[in-house]
């Protein structure tokens, strides 16, 4: 009796897992197609946004090589290289201050922990977009907003306010042992050894998924991007480049060309990924005592 219910239970988890992996293989199937059609698309030996058939009918680099040799209209190499400087500024900037600010929350004990971690609660209950109009003035007012101060600007808008989206790592922080940082002490280690040395190669996971964020952040953005830089094509990031690809007076001849762009934009966040994924493994090695 006992063998026959096992194996009935092994029964229905098998169609258990059979209906599951069909269903995922279903919806990445089609969370897959636009990409696969952007992709397709961006080899397409034509003009124009009306497309008759799924699939091109002619294959060509030619929208490939008009990005990086035809700046009449927009230079796609200075948009490009313009939001990877910012990106990657911002990145430095924003992991160092989540990675502070989570420390210091979540080992350290001060006077106004908690009100500031509930006034960082509120805030961060609201989209950051709310700001939008004040900060640009408060750049106006500081002159940042004409020139080559602009990219500056830029990151600092997409810095400054990184301190406050510290609960994810901080929640992370709080899992690692309080003990390993008493026995450091014991030993001699400053915070900062603790900091650099325990803390740091513990979290090498969230520090990974922190790099990953801060970089994404302001290489999509748009909103804050085309608000700051308005019209200044020289230092336009490529959200913005993009965007004004498929504006009426562009669409016809650009269209193949943003779906080139599209797939370009995607390569430095892949290769950020490809680079950083093997510290997502637990990294408990990583720690150093002394």
């Amino acid at each position: 009796m006992a063998k026959k219910q096992s194996h009935s239970m092994r029964k229905k988890r098998l169609a258990g897992d059979i209906v599951t992996y069909v269903f995922l293989v279903l919806v990445s199937i089609i969370w897959l197609i636009p990409f696969f059609w952007l992709i397709m698309q961006s080899f397409r030996d034509g003009k124009g946004q009306f497309i008759s058939t799924f699939l091109p009918e002619k294959y060509t680099f030619n929208n490939y090589k008009a990005l990086f040799t035809e700046f009449n209209v927009m230079n796609f190499p200075r948009m490009f290289l313009n939001t990877l400087f910012v990106a990657s500024c911002t990145c430095v900037i924003s992991t160092f201050f989540v990675l502070s600010v989570s420390y210091c929350t979540s080992r350290l004990k001060w006077k106004l922990r908690k009100p500031y971690m509930n006034m960082a609660m509120i805030l961060n209950l609201f989209p950051g977009f709310m700001s939008m109009v004040a900060v640009y003035f408060i750049l106006k007012a500081l002159g940042m907003t004409e020139g080559k101060m602009i990219p500056w600007a830029l990151i600092i808008v997409f810095s400054a306010g990184a301190g406050s989206n510290f609960y994810v790592m901080k929640g992370y922080m709080d899992t690692i042992p309080k003990a390993l940082d008493e026995a450091a002490a014991l030993d001699g280690c400053t915070r900062w050894q603790i900091f650099t040395k325990i803390t740091l190669p513990l979290s090498k996971p969230m520090i990974v998924y922190q790099i990953i964020t801060s970089f994404m952040g302001p290489w999509v953005d748009f909103v804050f991007a085309k608000v700051i830089v308005r019209t200044e094509a020289k230092y336009f990031t490529v959200s913005i480049g993009l965007w004004s690809m498929l504006e009426k007076e562009y669409v016809d001849t650009w269209f193949v060309r943003f779906c080139a762009g599209a797939v370009l934009v995607s390569i430095p966040v892949a290769i950020l990924f490809i680079i950083t994924q093997k510290f997502y493994q637990e990294a408990m090695s990583g720690s150093v005592k002394g």
